[in-house]
């Protein structure tokens, strides 16, 4: 799953909303430095921190190059998933595009030279120094597209996480405690389910549900696996620990009454709305629904850390790219730099989300500093584990599928973990040679 992450999912992203933001002429070749336009795409919603942020970002642009034209669209996230390599080989595509991070998407690209080598522009324009080494894993991809070394090929502005967010008048109504261990977790959840309650908002047909499996795998997990499984160090190994906890625990869930089956059909959006509408304890996901939930829910709720793990689904955020058929090489890199200039990052951590070069003594809203926080103690601790849809392209897909078959009762975890461990040897051994 993309970043098995993820989908904004707001209702703008629905459809292509396409939107001019200044007026002029036409690119012309070379490195862009003499075009007069700038076509960017993203998939923010507009009420998202990044969103917020980057059209800030767009009127800085517009007001440090007078007479460059920028043309901004905004794209649904599976409809870039689905047909990146195509949109940017054509001459339709854009100039800068923002664009999932991991092997089997940025990474693809890159090796297939879809994409501009940034390396030189991250040294020239300090990208190296503002980005943690931990945050430029998902920014260097090898000749393979193994993300981790060599040359740059994005540039995240943001970073991400996964976590469980709840409804604490939910929580007070029915006197469930913030869990600190999955136990406890387990308990809190009975605790819901024996007062008719369904604990757990799920999403079978997107990313939500893989989510939620890799945070119970990686409750198993040590450094170890997190390599192998996303960096091939070593053969993963489907039928046992972690996978297979993260499959039989997943099931049991299921089976508890903690997740609903009808589930199964549903999309990031539903899950969302469902705890958008106070109708859900909890649900887990990631940290780019903060600024929505920030502006749009009327009951008290916060977050806290998956209960007990060391390792948690994130990394940065997704990346700018710049495809290798852009017209406006050197705008895009400009953009790109004002993404990360402080008043952009503060803007993000301002607005519910993680800026990757922020000062912290800038954010004035304490729930967006424990976001910060929680991030912070997840990349300290080495505590980053990527997402579970990205060693191997296709995967997304494959993973959605298969826990669909585990909510709605089709498969059982051991057909599971079959199903999804074809797809990623045969994918690895592809990308590997081995």
């Amino acid at each position: 799953m993309r970043r098995f992450r993820r989908v904004i999912a707001a209702v703008a992203l629905a459809a292509t909303a396409a939107t001019t933001v200044a007026a002029c002429g036409s690119d012309e070749g070379g490195d862009g430095s003499d075009a007069k336009t700038l076509k960017l795409w993203h998939y923010e919603s507009e009420n998202s921190a990044m969103g917020i942020a980057w059209d800030r970002a767009i009127q800085i642009f517009k007001d440090e190059h007078p007479g460059v034209e920028v043309q901004f669209e905004r794209k649904a996230f599976e409809q870039i998933q689905q047909n990146a390599g195509m949109i940017i080989n054509s001459s339709e595509g854009p100039d800068l595009m923002e664009y999932n991070k991991g092997n089997a998407t940025a990474g693809l690209l890159s090796s297939q030279g879809l994409l501009t080598d940034l390396s030189g522009e991250a040294t020239k324009r300090g990208w190296d120094k503002a980005l943690s080494p931990s945050l430029q894993t998902t920014a260097r991809y090898s000749d393979k597209g193994v993300m981790g070394s060599g040359n740059w090929y994005g540039v995240p502005n943001y970073g991400e996480y996964v976590m469980v967010y709840y409804n604490k008048d939910l929580f007070d109504k029915y006197g469930v405690k913030v869990p600190t261990t999955l136990d406890e977790m387990t308990t809190a959840m009975d605790t819901f389910v024996g007062k008719g309650v369904t604990p757990l908002a799920e999403a079978g047909a997107e990313y939500p549900a893989g989510q939620l499996f890799y945070q119970l795998a990686l409750s198993k997990a040590d450094r170890k696996f997190v390599d192998d499984y996303q960096l091939y160090k070593n053969p993963v190994d489907f039928k046992a620990d972690p996978l297979k906890y993260g499959a039989e625990a997943f099931a049991d869930w299921v089976n508890k009454g903690y997740v609903a089956k009808d589930s199964a059909s549903l999309k990031a959006e539903d899950m969302g709305t469902a705890f958008i509408s106070g109708k859900a304890p909890m649900i887990v996901s990631g940290s780019w629904w903060y600024g929505r939930f920030k502006d749009e829910i009327k009951f008290n709720w916060d977050s806290f850390l998956f209960p007990g793990n060391k390792f948690h689904a994130g990394s940065s955020g997704n990346l700018w790219v710049v495809p290798t058929n852009s017209k406006a090489k050197s705008l895009a890199y400009d953009f790109i730099d004002i993404t990360l200039r402080p008043e952009i990052q503060a803007l993000i951590g301002n607005n519910g989300g993680v800026p990757v070069a922020g000062d912290p003594s800038k954010i004035t809203d304490p729930k967006n500093k424990k976001l910060i926080e929680n991030f912070n103690v997840i990349s300290q601790q080495d505590g980053l584990a990527f997402y579970p849809d990205w060693p191997v392209p296709g995967y997304y897909d494959v993973l959605v599928s298969g826990f669909q078959g585990l909510i709605n009762g089709s498969k059982k975890p051991d057909q599971v973990l079959d199903a999804i461990a074809k797809p990623y040897d045969d994918g690895v051994k592809e990308i590997t040679g081995k």
